[in-house]
């Protein structure tokens, strides 16, 4: 099966989607990490979409979607749930599970709590947390700026593909196919002819607000829904502590927070692989 592709503006931007399965099944939507794209889900989105209609966006500032010209204001969370609001109505999608990686986990726990917009209270039926939690260390922050706001440029995908190994060594282990696949689909030409990932260096700007978006404990304690969080076993973004906090609060307080270590990966886990699926398909069904 292979996804289509499609355009629609959303809070004055112009977003690219990918969307997979039929659109009368119920809609996940799966939203990627800090510098990747939607199409980081093909492979989840292919097991999935017999049953679901799975709606894989690219954030503002990467892949196919516009760029912000003014990143210190958009490049935010208030920003792109106005966005994911803008998506969910224009496509006539009324309830949606969430599944999100890193950041895209983040935004759908904005989204769900619906603290700064009431519009979304009761949208979001479900929400899969790829290595994202309330609370987040300083130190993975650090991390992924120096790296996300200086992208390197190289001649040839080949060796944008070589980079992508390393960089993202932590993703877990993947074929030759499924790292020619994400190179492929996380490459732009520079004007000088040289290829970089497909994202806007600007990005970073989202950690650098007057205001830190972290901790979203506030936003976390409201849930009131299923709530699954996978973490890579050797993650340094979050904690096994920030993982037992959850277990004491909000949905875990509730008994509707499950937990899963996820063997072999880091930060964060690709979901390219069966048993990651499965987690993510028993997870919807026991949500449905």
């Amino acid at each position: 099966m292979k996804p289509s592709s499609h355009y629609l503006p959303c809070h004055g931007f112009n977003i690219h989607y990918t969307a997979w399965g039929d659109a009368s099944r119920p809609v996940v939507i799966a939203w990627h990490g800090l510098a990747r794209t939607g199409r980081d889900f093909d492979a989840l989105a292919e097991q999935l979409a017999p049953h679901y209609r799975v709606i894989c966006p690219d954030t503002i500032g990467r892949g196919l979607s516009q760029w912000s010209h003014a990143p210190q204001d958009d490049y935010s969370f208030a920003t792109y749930a106005r966005i994911a609001l803008d998506l969910m109505d224009g496509l006539n999608i009324h309830q949606a599970h969430w599944v999100g990686t890193s950041m895209g986990g983040a935004l759908g726990l904005v989204c769900a709590a619906a603290l700064e917009l009431p519009a979304f209270k009761g949208r979001i039926r479900s929400l899969a947390l790829n290595d994202i939690a309330p609370e987040i260390s300083a130190v993975a922050v650090d991390r992924i700026k120096a790296y996300a706001g200086q992208p390197p440029a190289f001649d040839t995908v080949p060796e944008l593909e070589a980079f992508f190994r390393q960089a993202y060594a932590p993703f877990g282990e993947q074929t030759d196919a499924q790292w020619r696949h994400l190179a492929e689909t996380s490459t732009r030409r520079l004007p000088d002819g040289r290829v970089t990932p497909h994202y806007d260096p600007n990005i970073t700007q989202q950690f650098f607000r007057a205001v830190p978006e972290y901790p979203m404990w506030d936003a976390y304690d409201t849930l009131n829904i299923p709530v699954l969080v996978m973490r890579g076993v050797n993650s340094d973004l979050i904690s096994p502590d920030t993982i037992q906090a959850m277990r004491t609060r909000g949905p875990g307080a509730q008994g509707l927070l499950r937990t899963e270590e996820i063997p072999g990966c880091g930060h964060a886990p690709a979901l390219n692989v069966p048993a990651q699926w499965q987690l993510i398909a028993d997870f919807l069904k026991s949500a449905a």
